[in-house]
């Protein structure tokens, strides 16, 4: 059902600033470059920045680890029979890529994320 670890996201106050900051110290440019969400490609895994900070704040416990899946909805469907509580329904974010999050039944947030840009094969 999880694939593996590939996203782990940010929460920024200043977008343009964490841009740049994240840029120059991971000495690449973003592939995904929207308002509402930064995108980095470093080693095969996302660093991803969100500027929404009206649900969480940056800092500790602001930063949410995403694991891919194949089919987001259905996991989510399998996941509330086992007793987690949705924290952020599926949204699509753009160009076909599908994020939750959920909280298990222990507190802890454990984001999924559906991204058919990494390849149906691609277990990392």
């Amino acid at each position: 059902m999880l694939l593996g670890l590939r996203t782990v996201i940010y929460k920024v106050s200043d977008l343009d600033r964490a841009k740049t900051w994240y840029s120059a110290t991971f000495e690449t440019a973003p592939y995904f470059d929207m308002p509402f969400y930064v995108g980095f490609d470093i080693g095969g895994f996302e660093l991803g920045l969100d500027p929404d900070v009206t649900k969480q704040a940056p800092g500790p416990g602001g930063a949410v680890a995403y694991w891919g899946v194949r089919d987001l909805k259905a996991v989510i469907a399998a996941l509330i029979e086992r007793g987690v509580t949705v924290r952020s329904p599926v949204q699509d974010v753009g160009e076909g890529i599908l994020v939750a999050a959920i909280d298990d039944p222990f507190g802890n947030t454990i984001g999924l994320i559906e991204n058919p840009h990494f390849g149906a094969t691609q277990t990392r």
